[in-house]
């Protein structure tokens, strides 16, 4: 790696791939013909964090695991909208990379780094090539996509989709459940079913019941509404609990689809049996999820969250031994160690 090359992660980073798509029939021509042309590495990393929301997938690796292309040029073209907050990444990750490369931690001195920068803010700045050292050495070929889209592939990658597949998507609360299904129905035709559509009415909300691990949900009603209708196939509706009116109201209709996620808190409770394919943990660190439950809920509902819903949620998953059980583990953000394999 030189300054160049750390220019284009910092810029990466902070801005995505936008840059790429002024037009997108020649963006998708060039992703066929580089996978074509690169070789199969089943050694190279699939994903490799550039930042705690972006990631480089790896073309070699992508052909190594004979993943369609389809799927790379969904999760790349979802990837490049314009981020509002380039600019304060980007400088971010300047002074990132300054302060490694004044403490000897990259291949390049601080004086090169330096050199690289300032000629980069002299000029007309902007995404940049790598260096010709780092292309022969590397090799490098991939594409930048949103970790956001990395988690969704982690769901079905390696999943026979021929047949019909069941993911009880589990996990803390504002880790990105929802948004993980969304994702994967976006990407790969999933239907959903959520587990918030199946709030404990207030006639079963007694002390006991709520005292008991994973209690506030009524699993009852997902027994005799959901599981019979997953086990025959073929799309399906059941009521919906609307908790502004504390009663049920509505149908949710779930496709016909090979894949089906059942999203949600308590989607791995015992009581409802062995449903599914797979089970996964949508996992997140404590301070971010102090952070975005209190920039969706406010201040207010941080404090209902902390006070009555992270208490039960934890007991629940500590007490049924969640976590553990699970056959895949998707952190919210992502890290260096992330892997696809289960």
């Amino acid at each position: 790696m030189q300054p160049r090359d750390a220019l284009k992660l910092c810029y990466q980073a902070a801005y995505g791939a936008e840059h790429l798509l002024s037009d997108q029939a020649a963006a998708r021509d060039y992703l066929r013909r580089e996978l074509l042309s690169c070789p199969a590495d089943a050694n190279a990393p699939l994903a490799e964090a550039i930042s705690p929301d972006t990631c480089r997938v790896n073309l070699s690796a992508w052909k190594a695991a004979d993943l369609p292309e389809e799927w790379l040029w969904g999760m790349f073209l979802r990837s490049c909208a314009p981020r509002i907050d380039g600019d304060t990444r980007f400088s971010e990750a300047i002074d990132a990379v300054g302060a490694a490369a004044a403490q000897g931690e990259l291949p390049f001195s601080w004086t090169d780094w330096e050199a690289e920068w300032q000629a980069y803010r002299a000029g007309a700045p902007g995404p940049v090539h790598h260096s010709e050292g780092y292309r022969a050495a590397e090799h490098p070929a991939y594409r930048v996509v949103s970790y956001r889209y990395v988690r969704a592939l982690a769901l079905v990658a390696g999943l026979d989709l021929s047949c019909r597949q069941i993911i009880a998507l589990d996990g803390r609360c504002a880790s990105g459940k929802t948004t993980l299904a969304k994702d994967a129905a976006e990407l790969f035709g999933a239907s959903a079913v959520h587990m918030d559509d199946f709030y404990l009415p207030l006639a079963l909300r007694t002390e006991e019941r709520l005292g008991t691990p994973g209690g506030n949900v009524h699993y009852e009603r997902f027994l005799t509404d959901v599981i019979p209708a997953l086990r025959q196939g073929g799309a399906f509706s059941y009521p919906v609990f609307d908790c502004s009116v504390m009663d049920i109201r509505g149908q949710r209709s779930v496709a016909d689809s090979a894949l089906v996620i059942v999203e949600g808190a308590y989607s791995c409770h015992p009581a409802l049996g062995d449903y599914m394919t797979l089970r996964a943990f949508s996992d997140i660190e404590p301070e971010e999820q102090q952070r975005r439950i209190l920039l969706r809920n406010g201040e207010a509902g941080l404090r209902q969250f902390n006070a009555r819903w992270i208490p039960l949620e934890e007991k629940y998953i500590a007490a049924l031994r969640i976590r553990e059980w699970a056959q895949i583990i998707l952190p919210a953000r992502a890290c260096a160690g992330y892997t696809l394999c289960r």
